[in-house]
Order: C-alpha cells, then sequence, then structure tokens
C-alpha cells in the first residue's frame, strides 16, 4: 500500500468520534466511510468528519470496495457479529475492546480471521502510548531487576441512569468490561500470562459489578492487584515493582504521559511522554504497520493473547455471579 489506508468505521458514538478525531493526525490514514444503522446519523456524522460515504447500514460498508480496514465501534455485545461481517465480506479489522463478550465469542471470529488470512486486532489503544512502550522497554532493560507484580487501578463515578450501557446488562455493562480490562491487559503485558486469577465484585441494582477487585497470579512468577470501579475516583494508576525499585505511569494510565522511576539509591525522576493527539494515532499507526507489512495481527497484542485475556475474565465473572444473554 502507497496510497493512505482508508479507514471504515461502524458505529457514530462517542468513541467512533474520538477514533475518527484520531486519524486526522494520522498522514498515512485517511477517514473513507462510517457506518450508522440510521441513513440520517451517519450523515451528520459525516458531515462533521468530512467522510465521503455515509452507509444507512453496517453491511453496506462491510461491502464497500473503498475501504481497506474496519474500525467496530459498536457496543459489546454486537462486536462478534460485526467482525463476523466484516471478516465474510473481506476486511481486515480492528475491533475495540472489550473484544466481545466472552472467550467463546472470540475463539470463533479469530479462527474466522485465521482462516480467511485477514488482520485482526483488539483495540487495546494503551498498549501503543510512547509511555507505555517505554515503561516496557526499561522493564525489559531490567532497570527494576526482574519484575514481580503489578498494582493497576481504573475507576470513576458512574452516575448514568438503569439503562446506560455502563451499567445494563443487555449492552454489556459493568466494571469488569468496560474498565476492568485495562489493567488486566496492562498486568499481562508486563508480567506475562496469567495463571490464576480471584475476583470479588460488588453487583448493583441492574445485576452487573459495578466495581471488581482482582488478583492474579502470572505464569512465569509474580502477582497482580488491580481494581476497576464505577463507585469511586482511583487513583488510575500501574506501578510495576521489582527487587530494584519500580516504575510508576500515572493518572491517567490509559494516556501514560508521565513515568515515575524510583530506583534504591538513586533520586526519583520523572519522564514527560506525551502521546500524539487524543492517544488513538498510536493504534491506528500500528494497524497501518501490519497491513503494509502484511502481518495479520500485531505482535504488541496477539490474538491469543486476547482470547486468554477473556478467558481470564470469564473465570473472573463466574466467580461472582454475573452472567450475559451472550454466555447462554
Amino acid at each position: 500500500m502507497n496510497q493512505p489506508i482508508r479507514w471504515g468505521i461502524l458505529g457514530t458514538g462517542i468513541i467512533a468520534r474520538k477514533f475518527a478525531e484520531a486519524l486526522r493526525d494520522v498522514p498515512d490514514a485517511h477517514l473513507q466511510a462510517v457506518a450508522s444503522r440510521n441513513l440520517d446519523t451517519a450523515l451528520a456524522f459525516g458531515r462533521d468528519f468530512d467522510v465521503a460515504s455515509c452507509h444507512g447500514s453496517y453491511q453496506a460498508l462491510a461491502d464497500d470496495p473503498q475501504i481497506d480496514v474496519v474500525y467496530i465501534a459498536t457496543p459489546h455485545p454486537m462486536h462478534a457479529a460485526n467482525v463476523r461481517m466484516c471478516l465474510e465480506a473481506d476486511k481486515p479489522v480492528l475491533c475495540e475492546k472489550p473484544f466481545t463478550m466472552n472467550a467463546r465469542e472470540a475463539r470463533a471470529v479469530v479462527a474466522l480471521a485465521r482462516e480467511r488470512k485477514l488482520f485482526l486486532m483488539e483495540a487495546m489503544w494503551s498498549r501503543f502510548l510512547p509511555g507505555i512502550v517505554e515503561a516496557r522497554r526499561l522493564i525489559d532493560d531490567g532497570i527494576i531487576g526482574t519484575p514481580q507484580n503489578v498494582l493497576a487501578d481504573f475507576g470513576f463515578v458512574a452516575n448514568v441512569a438503569a439503562d446506560h450501557r455502563l451499567v445494563n446488562s443487555a449492552l454489556g455493562g459493568g466494571a469488569l468490561l468496560d474498565l476492568g480490562i485495562y489493567p488486566l491487559s496492562m498486568a499481562a503485558h508486563f508480567l506475562g500470562p496469567i495463571a490464576a486469577a480471584t475476583a470479588m465484585a460488588e453487583l448493583g441494582a441492574t445485576g452487573v459489578d459495578e466495581q471488581t477487585a482482582f488478583t492474579l497470579r502470572h505464569s512465569a512468577g509474580g502477582l497482580s492487584s488491580c481494581l476497576c470501579s464505577f463507585r469511586a475516583t482511583t487513583p488510575g494508576q500501574i506501578t510495576i515493582s521489582g527487587p530494584l525499585g519500580h516504575v510508576r505511569i500515572a493518572r491517567p494510565f490509559n494516556r501514560a504521559e508521565h513515568l515515575t522511576i524510583a530506583l534504591q539509591g538513586a533520586d526519583v525522576r520523572t519522564v514527560a511522554l506525551p502521546p500524539t493527539g487524543n492517544g488513538y494515532p498510536h493504534e491506528i499507526i500500528e494497524v497501518g504497520r501490519c497491513l503494509r507489512g502484511g502481518l495479520l495481527e500485531s505482535p504488541v497484542i496477539s490474538l491469543d493473547q486476547t482470547v486468554a485475556l477473556l478467558d481470564c475474565m470469564d473465570a473472573m465473572r463466574a466467580q461472582f455471579g454475573l452472567r450475559y444473554p451472550a454466555d447462554q
């Protein structure tokens, strides 16, 4: 591909708008098309972002021959069907997190992508931020010794109605799926595959978890302690510790704008690593790199790891009794 990569966005909500804004900051990417189940909504989005093709159905976007890759920004329970639709139309896909509602759905779409030899990736955008990349480089270089534990939290107060997607079971609501995926993913990123997970949650009136705490034991050694909450404004940090000190990614860690490095016998230092734009351009750049290089998945967040993390969330939900319609 010598020309800009042409993107289609499936969905027109808040996160779709953030992604459209980010595309403006990536020189070799172009927003070609958008789709909504309502044509008027797609047209309004198209006017705001100068989109050439506005579709009144998701299938029409999947079938659009002018698109090189699709970003899926629909509600969680729609992800599996939307990914399948796009793959069956021979489109590479970047799918918003959580990738699917459960590991069973994830395995099915991953198998389809591999069968059709198409690129597929979960949109875990924080993995590609300069601050996260630098933290991983420092830790891989041994700055804190062999990392032994990760502390990570993500929480805010969600004052929303019972039918809001954050707390609506039919829309995949709940703190673990919406927020917990961040500390879970980061724990695996810094300490490796997860061997076991123990979780406790407080469920709200709508039946979904409003806050969940979980502890992870990692296969290569090390423990992680994580928290996600719709009831509390938490520090929003990640701390990776080893025998020689720790690296802390400050609030909000999902933007990773600052790293604090505290080592034994040395002054604490802070490094500023601001992301490009709203932070989303970095995952767009990664998708472009993979497509241009003929890769079918990103080595930074492999499909096997995406499935493994959903297996972990399935196991944790089972511990506190949360099931969704997709689990039936």
